[in-house]
């Protein structure tokens, strides 16, 4: 089954399909993020055997609650090849610190994160018409600042749809 470390971040569902909203979909063809979460970890495909190995692991992860930042809205990969439109986290240490704790305590079974980018994934862009049409629709998009609270973090199997990813949280793990 195919697996991935997150916080959970429903509660700020209306703030981010206000922006959403915002965006111009006219020349573009995008599968709008239903579960807004902020991916920590993305294990991959993992055997059944393995699962409670690994929600062992991560219930020793220790860390206070602590408040995050949503900031700025970009791209994925870049500017030039767009693929997700994305809300970033405003530099927080604490985040930082929780990912290599998990990355930390999971470091025998699986490769380290490489570039941890904090972030939302809003959509995902599947043909774009006018490329600067966009940048411009959504870099122009004043989204201010949602300071949300982090009190956990899940173990979420993801189910691969042709209507976009199911979630099932399989475990919770509390601050």
């Amino acid at each position: 089954m195919r697996l991935f470390i997150a916080i959970e971040l429903d509660s700020c569902g209306d703030f981010f399909r206000g922006i959403q909203d915002k965006i111009d979909s006219s020349s573009l063809k995008l599968i709008f993020t239903k579960n807004y979460h902020l991916t920590l970890k993305f294990l991959g495909e993992i055997g059944e055997k393995e699962i409670e190995k690994i929600k062992e692991r991560l219930a020793r992860v220790k860390f206070e609650a602590f408040e995050l930042c949503a900031d700025r809205i970009g791209f994925f990969p870049n500017e030039k090849y767009i693929k997700v439109i994305w809300i970033g986290i405003e530099n927080n240490q604490r985040v930082r610190d929780l990912q290599q704790s998990i990355d930390k305590c999971l470091s025998d079974i699986f490769s380290k994160e490489k570039n941890f980018h904090p972030h939302i994934t809003l959509a995902r862009v599947k043909f774009v018409r006018d490329k600067e049409e966009l940048k411009k629709n959504v870099l122009d998009i004043d989204i201010g600042k949602k300071h949300f609270k982090v009190n956990g973090f899940k173990l979420i199997k993801s189910i691969l749809t042709p209507g976009g990813p199911v979630y099932e949280n399989l475990e919770e793990f509390e601050a």
